[in-house]
């Protein structure tokens, strides 16, 4: 089994980290939901890789997003795949370092 917490950092980070989850979720069939809306079981392969499934069937990816300020993280929010990410796992305070182990601990124990 391969699990991988994704970490973007920064402005130049996050925005290539938020493409990146669009075209990960268009090759895995999940819409910006969250939901499973492809037309094949391939792409159901390995999805556990990037992601987590929720409730009802959502997958939410394994990601942390970082930045130094908000406006950032307010514009991967308003985007067509905003609503995808986990609220807590957003961070974005001066003092990155100490509050951004925290999601990525709890990302990485999802794992085991």
């Amino acid at each position: 089994m391969r699990e991988i917490v994704h970490i973007q950092a920064g402005q130049c980070g996050n925005q290539i980290g938020t493409k990146f989850w669009e075209v990960i979720s268009d090759e895995h069939g999940i819409d910006a939901a969250g939901s499973y809306v492809g037309d094949s079981v391939l792409q159901l392969d390995r999805i556990n890789v990037y992601y987590n499934e929720a409730s009802s069937h959502k997958y939410v990816p394994r990601a942390v997003l970082v930045d130094l300020e908000p406006g950032t993280m307010d514009s991967v929010r308003s985007g067509a795949f905003g609503q995808l990410f986990r609220p807590d796992n957003f961070i974005f305070v001066l003092h990155l370092l100490v509050l951004c182990f925290d999601p990525c601990i709890k990302n990485t124990y999802n794992c085991f």
